[in-house]
């Protein structure tokens, strides 16, 4: 089944698994290895897609420096058509939108779909308002992509931690909806109540409008290193400091973190909405540590079998 239909149908469980590209500095040897390896790690998970990021410098967004040197990778739609041409998998397609215009972003797309097959678009706004300049705004490049010749699936993001009584992620995610986006990608969940909140007052205020909600997809990362854990904090990721000190002071921090994802999961999916809403899942790898990249897959299934618990039904047969 095609994700586009898989996206449409409450009664599914997405899984979905991202990557970030190569360095852009990477030999040509070097990338399809890298994503030979990621195929063969993913090949035994029941995966509906794979996620491409587009990673960003992102220090205007924070004044505390960044734990890790930015280095710029090659761009995700080429890397996704690679990873598709190994896997037979669909891939989601990230794309920040802080260096396209008004002028530029029509051609982007159009080079995105006839050189590079891209279908499944995620857009991202900017990391901070001191970027603009002459950005096209994340609403204008949503409705010029929805209205593109490509039929673009489009995607957005959805952060838990922003939703208050003052700023409605959830009010966010109806109006993204309304410019195209059909499918939504969660930051980093490793705090329950924020998320829990979020979908909750998402469902009812779909109820209350009368509105078919949209797919909202939960990410996860295991993190088992100091560096890691400040690295997606810095991210923006809000994680308490008794589950980071929890992690951190274990002896088997990979494994606490994977204990910790799946209490998290069993709380998000204990609410009356997890049979209204159609939601998902995406397991990512922010790391270049093996073992918290051989992490990321027992987490896919740890998340998995507490899906299962709840009766969400996952892809039974693999690609290929």
């Amino acid at each position: 089944m095609a994700l586009e239909n898989v996206l449409a149908d409450p009664r599914r469980l997405v899984l979905l698994y991202g990557t970030t590209p190569p360095r852009a500095t990477t030999p040509p040897d070097r990338i399809q290895l890298a994503a030979s390896r990621l195929a063969g790690r993913v090949a035994n998970l029941p995966l509906d897609g794979l996620v491409i990021y587009d990673v960003q410098d992102e220090s205007a967004r924070t004044a505390e420096p960044r734990p890790f040197p930015f280095l710029p990778t090659i761009e995700p739609p080429g890397y996704a058509a690679l990873l598709h041409e190994l896997t037979g998998l669909t891939t989601v397609t990230y794309k920040c939108i802080v260096n396209e215009t008004e002028a530029t972003w029509p051609a982007w797309l159009d080079a995105a779909h006839e050189r590079y097959g891209v279908r499944y678009l995620s857009l991202v706004g900017l990391s901070s308002s001191k970027l603009a300049r002459s950005s096209i705004a994340l609403s204008r490049a949503s409705e010029i992509a929805a209205a593109h010749a490509a039929g673009f699936v489009l995607g957005g993001v959805a952060i838990a931690e922003r939703h208050s009584a003052g700023r409605s992620e959830s009010l966010r995610i109806i109006q993204k909806t309304e410019r195209g986006c059909r499918y939504f990608i969660s930051q980093a969940v490793y705090d329950a109540e924020p998320t829990v909140r979020l979908l909750n007052d998402y469902a009812r205020d779909c109820a209350e409008r009368g509105l078919t909600p949209q797919r909202i997809m939960l990410d996860f990362v295991p993190v088992g290193r100091e560096q890691t854990m400040a690295f997606i904090r810095w991210l923006g990721v809000a994680i308490p400091d008794t589950t980071a000190a929890a992690i951190l002071n274990d002896t088997a921090p990979l494994s606490r973190s994977i204990a910790v994802c799946r209490d998290i999961l069993h709380r998000v999916l204990d609410q009356p909405y997890t049979g209204q809403l159609p939601l998902g899942l995406c397991v990512e790898s922010v790391s270049i540590n093996k073992d918290e990249i051989a992490a990321s897959i027992e987490l896919a299934d740890a998340l998995l079998e507490v899906a299962r618990e709840y009766g969400l039904e996952v892809r039974q047969s693999l690609p290929g």
